[in-house]
């Protein structure tokens, strides 16, 4: 018989949920939209809540209920071959090709690039990134001690610093919210809702749900349903945490245009918040708060990527894994975080509508019986409109990139799908595709995995 799970277990697990998935692009995003939404705070936030908050959860939920072991598992309910390619993009994306060389750029760029000699930028944040990345392999190698490192070290001194200043915020106010601007003044909540993407955590709950299943399990809690529900009892506690906070910083930006003016991008909103309640002592102070955040997604990270390849090329050690991702991870930090962002949009708006199609599917599995052809149809249509929205993206930051044929559609797709013209295109298809599934005809004895 198990031991019951004390409420410290869930707390510690969720905090260390919390520490993988809030990094520096979840401090920056919600503080600029506060900036823009202004008066219009209420509808930009939820908007921007159910995105960043609500299908994490659903992802590191679908995880529990499933019963999968990986992504690969769980991808593979549409076909065995579409699981290897689903989960191998989706882990290149959020590890070693965008997300993690962005946890290195970021703190760079935002806490150390505006105090150095331009002309020295390059040198600086190679010795920055190879220092930031030796730390992060390091902690990486056990990833048994995962909890320990950012559940209850990391994650509780970067909550110290962001509430110290979260708090004299909200204390001494800034000033008063300004009219929206943009999108935000006519269409608050879908801006807000799309800004949730730029976070990337519905595909990092994806990712990091092999790293939660393994850290539950190292509770000593083994039975199917009983990780299920500390998987949800531990996300609960996470996605509360991340809400307070999400709805704190875009309060902290909605304020502070008048006190600060406006920004073209939220680490220089933060940074001008900081140094206007603590001086010169908040360029410290924000520095700190950067570091820790992305030191703590990026071991997160590693960890599951690592996991996710060794399972995959069983050959190759975890540990060589751990060393291969820091080499790749920091080389393509040295390219700099605006073509690192340059190119991972496109790819991001390829898969996100595929990963939020495959976590809405696994859980309402039980309602069409697990059938294959559900999940094949599906994600079929659904990606007949995402490969477009990846194509858009790319053309809009390599106008040479751009073919006749496809804008030819892409217009078509303008013209006739509903919501395209909004980012949401795959919805219709997406639908069309489960009712095609339903009615298929059985071929053969053969459902996706229960």
């Amino acid at each position: 018989m198990q031991q019951k799970i004390s409420f410290s277990t869930y707390a510690i697990i969720g905090t260390m949920l919390f520490g993988m998935f809030f990094g520096a692009g979840n401090l920056i995003f919600p503080i600029q939209m506060g900036q823009l939404a202004g008066t219009n705070f209420w509808p930009a936030l939820i908007g921007f809540l159910t995105t960043a908050i609500g299908l994490p959860f659903m992802g590191i939920l679908a995880f529990g209920l499933s019963g999968s072991s990986g992504l690969r598992q769980l991808a593979g309910r549409v076909h065995p071959l579409f699981g290897v390619v689903f989960a191998v993009a989706l882990y290149l994306t959020i590890g070693p090709f965008f997300a993690i060389p962005r946890t290195a750029t970021v703190p760079f760029v935002v806490g150390f690039e505006p105090y150095i000699n331009p002309a020295h930028g390059s040198l600086y944040l190679g010795l920055f990134s190879f220092v930031f990345f030796a730390i992060v392999y390091y902690f990486s190698l056990n990833p048994a001690k995962i909890i320990d490192y950012i559940g209850k070290y990391l994650t509780p001194a970067f909550l110290v610093f962001l509430f110290l200043l979260i708090i004299i915020a909200i204390v001494k106010p800034m000033g008063q919210f300004q009219n929206p601007t943009g999108d935000y003044s006519s269409l608050a909540f879908i801006t807000g809702f799309k800004e949730g993407y730029n976070t990337m955590d519905a595909l990092a709950s994806l990712a990091f749900g092999i790293v939660v299943i393994q850290a539950i399990k190292g509770q000593g809690i083994t039975n199917t349903k009983e990780i299920a529900k500390a998987t949800w009892k531990s996300g609960i506690f996470a996605m509360v945490l991340m809400m307070l906070i999400y709805g704190l910083i875009t309060y902290m930006g909605a304020s502070s245009v008048s006190a600060i003016g406006s920004y073209d991008n939220g680490g220089l909103i933060f940074a001008a918040v900081a140094q206007h309640y603590f001086g010169s002592f908040g360029n410290i102070l924000l520095a700190i708060i950067i570091v820790l955040a992305c030191l703590k997604t990026s071991i997160g990270l590693i960890t599951a990527c690592s996991e996710f390849f060794n399972g995959v090329f069983p050959k190759i050690s975890y540990k060589w894994f751990v060393l291969i991702l820091c080499l790749v991870s920091f080389s393509i930090a040295n390219f700099g975080l605006t073509n690192i962002i340059q190119f991972a949009v496109p790819v991001l708006m390829l898969l996100y509508p595929l990963a939020i199609v495959l976590i809405l599917l696994t859980l309402c599995s039980p309602l069409f019986g697990h059938k294959q052809s559900v999940y094949a149809a599906a994600m079929f249509f659904t990606f007949c409109v995402s490969i477009f929205d990846g194509y858009s993206a790319l053309v809009d930051s390599l106008p040479s990139a751009a073919l006749s044929i496809l804008e030819s559609i892409k217009l078509l797709y303008m013209d006739y799908l509903p919501l395209y013209n909004i980012g949401l295109g795959w919805i219709l298809p997406a639908i069309v595709g489960v009712v095609i599934g339903l009615f298929w005809p059985a071929t053969a004895k053969k459902t996706a995995v229960q």
